[in-house]
């Protein structure tokens, strides 16, 4: 071949993901690295869910301070900062690091984990008291990038039919 494959800068590339990661490890000691990338994929996956229609509301920072409020070990302090990495971070972790925390998810978590992630995932997106087109797209993809079904996300998101924006 006459060209060279170009490795990513991972100064450049994954600035918001080391963040995030760094921030879990902080608030999260005494973790395994299988429970830190978890975590780490999770918040990451509250990001891009929040972000999908590129507000992420003060509705929506509420919910993702109570969800990560729920991690085990996290300290008190975690969820609030784990949520300004995440702010601070959102562009990239909504794009280019949503695919990474999905398989992360797929190779360490079991099904119900992921049905679990993708329940709060469909509650983050209605917090704000509607559902748009943007977060149903958006969490249609994840259900599939999770190793999930269609009839699995039909399911969770029933219960919020009400805050779809397609249907009002």
């Amino acid at each position: 071949m006459f060209w060279k494959r170009k490795e990513p800068k991972a100064d450049s590339d994954s600035v918001g993901a080391e963040r995030l990661a760094t921030v879990v490890r902080e608030h999260l000691s005494g973790a395994d690295e299988a429970t830190t990338h978890i975590v780490v994929a999770v918040a990451g996956l509250l990001a891009s869910v929040a972000y999908a229609d590129r507000d992420f509301s003060a509705d929506e920072e509420a919910k993702v301070i109570e969800e990560l409020g729920r991690v085990q070990g996290l300290t008190a302090e975690g969820p609030r900062a784990v949520c300004a990495a995440l702010r601070d971070h959102v562009l990239e972790l909504s794009t280019t690091q949503t695919p990474r925390f999905a398989r992360t998810l797929v190779e360490l978590a079991d099904r119900d984990l992921r049905l679990e992630v993708l329940r709060v995932l469909i509650e983050l997106a209605a917090a704000d008291g509607t559902i748009s087109l943007d977060e149903v797209n958006h969490l249609r993809l994840l259900t599939r990038s999770l190793g999930l079904t269609q009839d699995d996300y039909n399911q969770l998101q029933a219960r919020h039919r009400d805050k779809l924006a397609s249907l009002r």
